[in-house]
């Protein structure tokens, strides 16, 4: 019935249709603005096409409100009366709401629906009409800065509701657009509202979600169990020779408070990162026995291991392995060795300059120079400001000075590294072992017991899949089988680990230590 009515009313002329509600973001000023212009440019259309705009009240108990709607009615009567005749009202406008059948009425015979607003969430009002017209397929003249453009700017027409003279051209588009395509227009936005219905966001929702409930439970179970100190203490006792492989951050560090100063340059911060006596005092016992073979992994730079564990005989791993450097033996070289190839480092004064960037605007974080790699640390800024610097950071890099470089991004718990492809710290660990096997002789990586602690992040897992005996580069599965068969009989295979990011393992024996020595490759 009411349909019926309007197109009685209508006939004759192109109906475009606005319903906002009364407020600054809507746009309803620019939209009777680009009205006028389209009128004043085509005056054949005059008498031919008519606006009915629906503005809802709202706050009209605030002053800037108050004078908005002064503002639309006088650009209303204005328009009315350069325009207008006898016969004709180029807009007709109602301030108030519609009932629910009197709106999908006027959206049923409406020719082009006008929504132009500034800043919009998501705007139901295109969807509404686009739902209403199945079989008028009107046009959508839709405005870049509201929600709705991410899902029907393919069928409509978007426009910057700024710049008149672009919404006046896109309702001179509308009006005379062919049958043909409005039709193909209105069905892509038709498809779009008809399958993204509410009933299915929430059925895909609860769907989501009882799969993460699934996901999470899934996880439980494959969560390493809590290792067992007494197997461990057991499996060290009867062991003849062992690998003790430590991290060093979170691992053999000591927690710090967070400065409270604004500004703190990194030189100062990592001040504060020590490692306890109590714990040099473990490392220099373990390495006191000739069976203990110990290895400090951390992705910090050479110099910060050397000052810290220079003095004990232990194996220094940095920058995630890239270099090593044995312990200090009578019998051994004492200098880094670079276990990789020769490794790009062109890409590092783009990143470092955009890492400094958000330095800058993130109040105590800091950047990790290193000789391989760069970190952008933010462990003592505020929890969630963090996380969005983050977050933009990674754009930032992957759509600038990373996009095309051999790099790759490693997220952590607090920090964002870039270092070359392809470094790892189980890779690393491989061909610390050949360089073992090279320095020492192969019986030296014979290990019954592999103890490796440590706080990895997700990418570096794989040393834990090294011990186990899955081969990780430079050799075939038939070597690594040769390599276990050629190992000591006797062995403790001990597997437990705590999960992800402070991840612990005691590793397979013999075998899975000399298989990865025998994937490992010497140095040149």
């Amino acid at each position: 019935m009411n349909i019926a009515k309007l197109l009685n009313r209508y006939a004759g002329r192109k109906v475009m249709l606005g319903v906002d509600r009364l407020d600054m973001i809507k746009g309803i000023p620019q939209k009777l603005l680009a009205f006028e212009k389209f009128l004043h440019e085509h005056p054949e259309w005059r008498d031919k096409v008519l606006l009915v705009q629906i503005a809802v009240p709202s706050r009209t108990d605030v002053p800037e409100y108050q004078k908005l709607r002064s503002m639309v009615h006088e650009i209303v009567g204005r328009i009315n009366g350069a325009f207008g005749t006898l016969t004709y009202v180029p807009i007709h406008h109602l301030d108030r709401q519609l009932s629910f059948h009197e709106l999908c009425a006027l959206y049923a015979v409406t020719d082009v629906a006008l929504i132009t607003s500034l800043r919009d969430g998501m705007n139901l009002v295109s969807y509404e009409y686009v739902a209403c017209q199945a079989d008028n397929a009107g046009v959508l003249v839709l405005s870049e800065f509201a929600g709705a453009a991410q899902s029907l700017g393919a069928g409509s027409i978007l426009v910057n509701p700024w710049n008149i003279n672009d919404v006046a051209a896109a309702i001179e588009d509308a009006l005379t657009m062919s049958e043909e395509e409005r039709r193909e227009r209105h069905r892509q936005n038709y498809m779009h509202v008809a399958t993204h219905t509410a009933q299915t966001w929430a059925d895909t929702f609860i769907s989501e979600l009882n799969d993460t409930h699934i996901e999470a439970d899934l996880r439980l179970r494959h969560t390493p169990p809590e290792l067992d100190f007494a197997e461990v203490v057991r499996g060290y006792m009867d062991s003849t020779r062992r690998l003790i492989v430590l991290g060093y951050n979170a691992t053999l560090t000591t927690a710090v408070e967070a400065p409270r100063q604004p500004k703190r340059h990194y030189d100062q911060i990592k001040a504060l990162t020590r490692v306890n006596p109590r714990i040099l005092k473990c490392l220099e016992e373990l390495c006191a026995d000739p069976a203990n073979e110990v290895v400090v992994f951390s992705g910090s730079e050479m110099g910060k291991l050397e000052e810290t564990f220079g003095a004990l005989p232990v194996w220094l791993a940095a920058e995630n392995g890239v270099y090593v450097r044995p312990p200090k033996d009578k019998d051994l070289p004492e200098e880094w060795k670079c276990l990789f190839d020769t490794l790009p480092k062109e890409w590092m004064e783009s990143v470092q300059l955009v890492l400094d960037y958000f330095c800058e605007r993130t109040p105590r974080s800091f950047v990790e120079v290193r000789d391989t790699s760069l970190v952008w640390n933010y462990k003592h800024a505020d929890v969630e400001f963090g996380r969005l610097q983050a977050r933009d950071l990674l754009q930032h890099l992957w759509t600038g000075p990373i996009s095309n470089a051999p790099v790759e991004i490693i997220q952590g718990g607090r920090s964002v590294e870039v270092r070359p492809v392809g470094v790892t710290k189980g890779l690393a660990m491989q061909r610390i072992l050949g360089y073992m096997a090279t320095i020492r002789g192969r019986q030296a990586v014979h290990f019954d017991l592999v103890l490796c602690i440590g706080h990895l992040l997700a990418r570096d897992e794989n040393m834990y899949l090294l011990f186990e005996g899955h081969k990780l580069e430079g050799v075939t599965r038939a070597d690594l089988r040769a390599a276990v068969q050629q190992a000591a009989p006797t062995s403790h295979n001990i597997s437990s680990s705590t999960p992800t990011p402070a991840a612990a393992a005691a590793g397979a024996g013999t075998g899975s230590a000399a298989a990865a020595a025998a994937g490992g490759q010497t140095p040149p």
